[in-house]
């Protein structure tokens, strides 16, 4: 256990000293990456208006807790500009876990088409609970 606060920031930080002072090779991402696995479903029927999220690094049920009520933003390019950028979002909200293996549940404002199935999403890491 590190004696003062610094020392054990310097060894979270790899010793780069200050957290301002990071160089090129070190970027500040300020969210995790996901992956849309698809609606919930039964057997037979599709929930559209709730998705499945695998989130990286996330593996149980109890690391998938910090990420609930975090936001999602999927990105993706339209065929035309809309008010000068071909880039849209769809926003949504990690709701609750799903299994024990780390995924969880989420809603988005309006539902992610099927194709969108596989495609990355980016996980906020805000609001904050911390």
């Amino acid at each position: 256990m590190p004696s003062t606060r610094r020392e054990g920031w310097e060894a979270y930080a790899g010793g780069l000293g200050s957290p301002r002072r990071m160089d090129a090779n070190h970027t500040l991402s300020l969210y995790a990456k996901g992956r849309i696995l698809g609606h919930k479903r039964g057997k037979r029927n599709t929930r559209p208006n709730t998705s499945l999220i695998q989130i990286e690094g996330v593996s149980n049920k109890e690391e998938a807790q910090f990420y609930l009520g975090k936001r999602l933003a999927y990105v993706y390019k339209g065929k035309r500009e809309i008010k000068g950028s071909k880039i849209r979002v769809i926003w949504g909200r990690v709701t609750r876990p799903h299994g024990n293996s780390g995924v969880v549940k989420s809603k988005f404002r309006s539902n992610i088409p099927p194709h969108a199935f596989g495609a990355s999403v980016r996980v906020m890491l805000y609001p904050s609970s911390i």
